[in-house]
């Protein structure tokens, strides 16, 4: 039996690439640490998303390709970048107008409420877990959009290079994942 010692090669290359990458980690310093404490405790923060990752079905790989999606975007990974999105938590109140990628199961309507995931409301349920060893916060909870009857399970993960993830599961459509950075909300100065 013949081996072709390139492709041999470069196999062996890419997995140790992987093994090496995976075992890697960011150490993050004190102050990284306590700059995300504080905006998570004091939750009083919004995330700027980038990333909008789908639930990569049939029906959206059909419109990638017939070329509805922007030149990059896929059925799995869509730009958000220059997207009017909010994701706000403020005081008590959580608040999000994002655009939605993927199929509804049920309800809705035409045109009902716009299509994207909307809801300003007091989270219930609110949960925050401190992940000591790999250093990042899980904060989960329930919300429900009055105007739709469409209720939420929230899933946000910020780590102290202020990265946020955030996986919202719906009682009405599949669920998607949304990728962005945490910043402090700003108020504006009073003249």
């Amino acid at each position: 039996m013949k081996t072709n010692k390139p492709l041999v090669f470069f196999a062996s290359i890419v997995i140790l690439l992987s093994i090496v990458s995976c075992g890697s980690s960011k150490v993050y310093t004190a102050q990284e640490k306590a700059s995300l404490e504080k905006l998570i405790t004091n939750q009083n923060f919004e995330i700027e998303l980038q990333w909008a990752r789908p639930l990569a079905t049939n029906s959206l790989n059909q419109l990638v390709n017939a070329g509805l999606f922007r030149p990059g975007d896929n059925a799995s990974q869509i730009n958000l970048q220059g997207n009017q999105n909010i994701f706000k938590f403020e005081n008590d109140t959580v608040s999000a107008n994002l655009p939605y990628y993927g199929e509804r199961q049920m309800g809705g309507g035409c045109n009902s409420a716009g299509g994207g995931i909307d809801f300003k409301s007091t989270p219930k349920d609110l949960t925050l877990t401190k992940d000591k060893d790999k250093d990042y916060y899980l904060m989960e909870f329930n919300v429900r959009d009055k105007d739709s009857n469409e209720n939420y399970d929230v899933s946000l993960t910020v780590y102290p290079s202020l990265s946020a993830m955030i996986n919202i599961w719906s009682s009405q459509r599949n669920t998607i994942q949304y990728n962005g950075t945490l910043k402090a909300i700003t108020k504006p100065k009073e003249e």
